[in-house]
């Protein structure tokens, strides 16, 4: 009976072993279960939520601008990165955007303030045609200006609008007629000269009219060779038109066709007939300099000048205050005496005067014909604009101290300066 129950018993341990509803209880020891439930929840399970997860932060990735963005230019950047330690200093690609984005922006600052400027002149035939004088004609010329007040007042250059000149058969008056054309507006503003100044090459003209657009300046003493440089005004009559380039020189002496010595800063902006008197700029559209001169001829281009406009400020505010500029003054005329000048004609390097104003500074000073001037504020000289630059550092009614070789002999003079006529 016991031996029958037994082996009951262990029929029903091994149907219990073969039932999978008493597999849970009985599992423990099994290893081949164990190995076929292990594959499933340490890879299958972990490796379908990461899919899941991957495909949810993907597509919100891309779902939200700003995030596919930033994705894109990482692509971008890695698929287009080549840069090696050694840089050859070439590139493949580059864009222009901002180079164009920066002249946009010049223009559109300093367009509304450039305007057109139209003078007419009387001029005189002197030839007789069959014994009998010709009739005087009308000329136009052209140039442009800068609006420096909202009420109408505006820079430009002298020889726009005071210019006169003879030649051996006419002779060209002084501007008998001023029009201005302000930008996008056709209409012609009749102005009236307020100051002129011959030496630096300045005037101020004024128009009967407010609310105007007036220029922004920037310290011309601050740039710097290789910055980007507009140059703004109406050459040939072609009202505001631009042309870009760089500052390529500051303070340059350049001498005009008559002879007239300026500092100015050198563009190879491309400057016209016309364009004298406007603007040059940079890249944020305030004016560093006035267009006033080129050189042309074979072999020679991109060569254009312009006044800085830290020596325009002084001379514009006494154009306005007083029509002209107040400058100290000796009232002697001179000539440059170098070594072999002076050799060959018994003299000593300075500068030899030629003249003497009557009433003048120098007359008062004692100074005679034959001079040589050979110091100044104890600084050696040897041309007039050495003297001269001595001379204009210093205010009307100050004293300047020179020395004087007076027929082998030296003689300390000094001077009070006077206001020149």
């Amino acid at each position: 009976m016991e031996e029958n129950q037994k082996k009951e018993e262990k029929v029903q341990n091994f149907k219990a072993v073969q039932n999978p509803n008493t597999y849970k209880t009985i599992y423990k020891n099994e290893p081949t279960s164990k190995s076929k439930i292990g594959f499933k929840r340490g890879f299958l399970l972990p490796f379908l939520s990461g899919m899941i997860g991957c495909a949810v932060v993907l597509g919100s990735c891309f779902g939200i601008p700003s995030i596919r963005s930033q994705i894109q230019k990482a692509l971008n950047f890695t698929e287009g990165d080549h840069t090696t330690p050694q840089n050859s200093g070439y590139v493949s690609q580059t864009s222009l955007s901002n180079y164009s984005d920066t002249a946009v922006y010049a223009a559109n600052k300093i367009l509304p303030s450039i305007v057109g400027i139209e003078v007419e002149y009387n001029v005189n035939s002197l030839i007789s045609m069959f014994g009998r004088q010709t009739q005087a004609s009308t000329a136009t010329a052209s140039g442009s200006g800068i609006i420096i007040s909202d009420d109408g007042y505006i820079l430009t250059n002298n020889h726009i609008v005071a210019t006169s000149s003879s030649e051996s058969y006419y002779q060209v008056s002084e501007a008998t007629k001023l029009s201005v054309t302000l930008f996008n507006d056709e209409t012609k503003y009749e102005a009236k000269i307020i100051g002129t100044d011959e030496q630096t090459d300045l005037a101020v003209i004024k128009i009967e009219k407010t609310g105007l657009s007036k220029a922004e300046f920037a310290d011309s003493d601050n740039i710097k060779v290789g910055e980007f440089a507009m140059a703004v005004g109406n050459p040939l009559g072609m009202q505001s038109s631009i042309t870009c380039g760089v500052i390529s020189a500051v303070n340059r002496e350049v001498t005009d066709s008559e002879g007239k010595k300026f500092t100015l800063m050198q563009t190879d902006a491309a400057i016209n007939s016309g364009n004298s008197g406007g603007a040059l700029v940079n890249s944020e559209g305030k004016v560093v300099g006035i267009n006033t001169l080129k050189l042309s001829g074979t072999g020679i281009e991109g060569m254009g000048f312009a006044i800085p406009i830290n020596a325009t400020t002084d001379i514009t505010s006494q154009l306005i205050q007083y029509s002209k500029v107040k400058r100290p003054y000796i009232g002697i005329s001179g000539m440059d005496l170098n070594e072999q000048t002076a050799k060959a004609n018994k003299l000593v390097v300075g500068i030899y005067v030629k003249s003497v104003d009557d009433f003048s500074a120098g007359e008062k000073a004692g100074i005679k014909i034959g001079d040589v001037i050979t110091e100044a504020d104890g600084k050696k000289v040897s041309s007039m604009d050495e003297l001269n630059k001595i001379k204009n550092s210093h205010q009307i009614g100050d004293e300047m101290k020179i020395k004087v070789n007076r027929n082998g002999q030296e003689k300390e003079l000094t001077i009070t300066l006077g206001e020149q006529p």
